[in-house]
């Protein structure tokens, strides 16, 4: 259902059948990692007017890859990412380097 590329490539689909028998399909919950998703390729110092998605366009080369640097940075809000100018931002290889 999702490509490799994303996020949720591993997550269960699920369903939940309410009592008068409507089926709910959703994912399961996506905890972040505990570890390190791939290799650190490089830092990333924010500057002002950066954003997420242009950032990981020019490490990853896809701007939908943002989500691999929130995992590696340990963020839940990506736009905080990139609030603080001067913050040093990890990139990981995508995918865990697979």
């Amino acid at each position: 259902m999702f490509p490799r590329t994303s996020r949720y490539y591993k997550i269960e689909i699920v369903k939940y059948v309410t009592s008068d028998q409507r089926e709910i399909v959703y994912l399961r919950r996506r905890f972040l990692p505990r570890s390190v998703p791939g290799p650190i390729i490089a830092e990333h110092s924010v500057v002002e007017g950066d954003r997420l998605d242009n950032v990981t366009a020019t490490y990853l080369g896809d701007p939908e890859q943002f989500w691999q640097v929130c995992d590696v940075n340990d963020a839940m809000v990506p736009d905080e990412l990139t609030e603080e100018i001067g913050r040093r931002l990890k990139v990981a290889m995508p995918n865990g380097g697979r």
